[in-house]
């Protein structure tokens, strides 16, 4: 079900052992091929398929399309918020669900700058309300073995408007992707033990901006992407998020 095409009376009546999905999302730059709304036309896409998996057994609130993006403010069009208030508008929406009796939350994340502060929210929230239960799930860690086995960029290839959210996007929203304007990886070097891709997180974390990371906004290989690749990452993500939703209705 998806909470904003409810009328009030007809959500009134669902019942509150029904988990609620959350979409944090973003708008920033992603290269010169793929759109600022990569991240919440990804995000808005996986929870419609969750949806259409198990229509009765999910809700679907409305995204949060403006996420913690400072570090791609060197590029046109990025949109951000400082933590504090992403923390803030998130944790309002939330709590408006679970002022209504919902107790199952699961904050559906497709963009890296969220990950951090994400874990930071549901950790403050879930000790405010104890018997809330609450899940942050980031997209690409909920299948990483059969992701590996999908890419063929190798190390350092599967990152920010690379290989995979490319090819999610020649799935979601062809007409949207600038083929003509896909380029090789210009991830620049860096210290063994901070390099990283959306596939492998690092030993250690050493911040850099999007601009010295990639000066192109690219971080990986976009060359490599297509939409039934896009296909594969959907059937790999799907069966997993399908699972949780599942066990916290049953908890």
């Amino acid at each position: 079900m998806i909470w904003d095409k409810l009328t009030s009376a007809e959500l009134d009546r669902i019942d509150r052992n029904i988990s609620v999905v959350l979409p944090i999302t973003a708008t920033e730059q992603h290269g010169s091929h793929l759109p600022l709304a990569t991240d919440r036309l990804i995000g808005e896409y996986i929870a419609n398929k969750l949806h259409e998996s198990i229509p009765d057994k999910v809700l679907i609130l409305p995204a949060v399309s403006v996420g913690c993006s400072e570090h791609h403010m060197d590029f046109a069009g990025t949109l951000t918020q400082t933590q504090k208030n992403f923390i803030q508008h998130v944790s309002d929406i939330i709590e408006s669900a679970i002022r209504h009796g919902f107790s199952r939350i699961l904050l559906l994340n497709s963009h890296g700058g969220n990950q951090a502060v994400g874990q930071v929210l549901i950790e403050r929230l879930g000790a405010k309300y104890p018997d809330v239960h609450l899940v942050l799930a980031t997209w690409w860690h909920l299948a990483t073995k059969r992701l590996k086995e999908i890419s063929e960029s190798g190390k350092g290839g599967v990152g920010h408007a690379a290989e995979f959210e490319t090819s999610l996007m020649m799935l979601i929203a062809p007409d949207l992707v600038k083929e003509n304007n896909l380029g090789p990886r210009s991830n620049t070097a860096i210290f063994s033990w901070a390099a990283g891709d959306m596939l492998k997180a690092p030993q250690a974390f050493y911040y850099r901006s999007m601009k010295k990371m990639a000066p192109n906004g690219v971080f990986g290989d976009p060359t490599l992407a297509s939409k039934e690749k896009g296909d594969k990452i959907i059937d790999s993500i799907i069966p997993i998020l399908k699972q949780i939703v599942l066990d916290l209705r049953d908890i």
